[in-house]
């Protein structure tokens, strides 16, 4: 199977190249040509469009900012849609709106195209591990199709119909961005009540407060860089896709409304191109504490492939 990938970004690059480590013959596509060089060197090869993409591969994977990118990548100058879609694959990994996905796709269908949404959670260690935990939602052929291609970059866990994959990464990160903004005011608390707070680190994993986000992204406040791997500025973007969601659904948002708050203003605090976890500095900052605490702290970036 000749597979190509588009979007080359700090998940989607070190996605591609486990695809390549896998043995898959190559083609790549960023609108920043440097980023496709370390592919390059590793064997990929260079493709000018999406549309000179899909014409080569067999199966196209795309991880990209948004919505808007995602309907470049189809309809714009030298998209998908240009090309020979007929029994193709497209297994997109970016978080983006479900209905918006499921009604931007039909003319891909249209033209025999298979469509996948394989939203990723995690962070960029597992990316570069090959381990992501990935939502994907399609026809089941189509998934059995691509399996090879995704598991080359992490773990299958199907979600039904093609749109629920985006659903379940938007819940997901629903859940996540909450307990990053709540993490924030329980550290704070409990270093002014009189807990040091590696040793309330400790204490709180495995037990009721325990999470991913306890788990592996506490130690970057500790670091002091806050994970700028992941920006303020695609959190913000991931919050206003789940208000969009919860406001399609009609569902009760008011603790994610006070998420959003604060990540908001957070970015206003430190710019969008601080880390994540700068939501829980807004109230450091305000408290007149610093959570920074001794220790070889492995940044995510910096693990290496096995």
């Amino acid at each position: 199977m000749k597979v190509g990938f588009i979007g080359l970004g700090t998940m989607g690059g070190n996605a591609a190249k486990n695809i390549r480590r896998a043995g898959f013959d190559l083609s790549v596509f960023d609108l920043r040509r440097e980023a496709a060089h370390p592919l390059e060197e590793m064997g990929a090869t260079w493709v000018a469009s999406p549309k000179e993409m899909i014409d080569r591969v067999d199966c196209v994977v795309s991880m990209v900012f948004g919505p808007p990118h995602l309907q470049q990548v189809l309809n714009g100058d030298g998209g998908l849609i240009h090309g020979d879609c007929g029994g193709k694959l497209w297994i997109d990994l970016t978080t983006s709106s479900p209905g918006f996905m499921r009604e931007l796709i039909e003319p891909f269908v249209a033209k025999g195209g298979r469509p996948i949404d394989a939203p990723v959670t995690g962070s960029v260690d597992a990316a570069i591990r090959g381990d992501m935990p990935m939502f994907v939602g399609g026809e089941d052929a189509d998934i059995e199709a691509a399996r090879p291609v995704i598991e080359a970059m992490g773990e299958i866990r199907k979600v039904g119909k093609y749109g629920n994959g985006y659903v379940a990464k938007l819940v997901n990160n629903q859940l996540w961005k909450i307990h990053a903004a709540a993490i924030g005011e329980a550290m704070v608390c409990a270093e002014k009540a009189g807990i040091d707070p590696k040793v309330w680190w400790e204490v709180m994993k495995g037990g009721a407060a325990d999470s991913f986000v306890m788990q592996h992204d506490v130690p970057s406040i500790f670091a002091g860089h806050y994970d700028p791997s992941f920006p303020l500025k695609l959190c913000l973007k991931d919050l206003g896709l789940i208000d969009e969601l919860m406001r399609e659904t009609g569902t009760r948002s008011d603790m994610t409304d006070a998420c959003h708050a604060r990540f908001k203003e957070a970015a206003e605090r430190y710019g969008v191109d601080a880390g994540e976890m700068t939501v829980c500095k807004v109230v450091e900052d305000d408290a007149g504490v610093a959570l920074r605490v001794e220790g070889d702290w492995q940044a995510p970036w910096e693990v290496e492939h096995t």
